[in-house]
């Protein structure tokens, strides 16, 4: 079987300064379980977390960025920024077409994304939800989201 790496795509997701290290590890297990390529994590260092059972730390690419700027300037060439934000610019998730290629980025629970990072995602996304969740739950459901509906060119 011949195989197209122009259809195949993939994505990555991450945390933008992360307030609860048990977050990290729910995170990873489920970026792990749905498929991502990469993790990440941008200002608060990952340490290693009883709640990544699956050690998805040593199972996929882990990066560690000391600033937004840094990550940004790091993103790979053909992948779209989505950030995760309740945000009156935000698509609805519900609707939401998944890239092939993506970065997802979340916020911690206490303040979001920072200004910078809404600024320069190339698009938002949210989902139907009265008040903010946990960081781990927001990442999961977008993985969700996107395993269940698949990707689309950009």
């Amino acid at each position: 079987m011949v195989v197209d790496n122009l259809e195949q795509g993939y994505f990555g997701i991450g945390i933008l300064n992360g307030k609860t290290p048990a977050n990290l590890g729910v995170l990873w297990r489920s970026a792990q379980n749905m498929g991502a390529s990469f993790i990440f994590t941008i200002g608060n260092r990952y340490h290693k977390q009883a709640s990544d059972t699956h050690k998805a730390v040593g199972a996929m690419p882990y990066f560690h960025y000391d600033t937004f700027e840094d990550f940004y300037r790091h993103l790979p060439k053909s992948a779209l920024l989505i950030g995760v934000e309740l945000n009156e610019n935000a698509k609805p998730l519900e609707t939401f077409q998944h890239p092939r290629r993506a970065v997802y980025l979340l916020g911690a629970e206490d303040h979001g994304l920072s200004n910078e990072a809404i600024e320069k995602s190339h698009i938002l996304v949210q989902f139907k939800s009265t008040y903010s969740l946990n960081v781990a739950v927001a990442g999961s459901i977008v993985m969700y989201d996107r395993s269940m509906k698949g990707t689309v060119i950009y």
